[in-house]
């Protein structure tokens, strides 16, 4: 198998990872507006704070996913910009 980082590979890895972390985002603002649309209806103080905890939790994890596949395409567009930059000038990695 052929690990040899490559442009293309890097900007397809950013652009799918940045449709994703596009597709998470706005699956998260409709969580949290959903969340903020439907307060819930008792006067039991346990079932509010578990409630509470199972909202916080969900929108975090959902902040969470959202956030580590924005990241991975930053991180996958720089390694792109840098393996062209080491393309137009001749450079290699100290690795290599």
């Amino acid at each position: 198998m052929d690990n040899k980082t490559t442009i293309l590979r890097s900007f397809s890895g950013s652009f799918i990872s940045g449709s994703i972390a596009l597709l998470l985002y706005r699956l998260t603002t409709s969580i949290v507006h959903s969340f903020a649309d439907k307060p819930l209806q008792t006067d039991n103080v346990t079932a509010l704070n578990i409630s509470a905890a199972v909202r916080t939790l969900v929108m975090g994890l959902s902040f969470l996913a959202t956030f580590i596949f924005a990241f991975s395409a930053l991180g996958l567009f720089l390694l792109a910009v840098q393996t062209l930059v080491q393309q137009i000038f001749g450079t290699t990695s100290p690795s290599e």
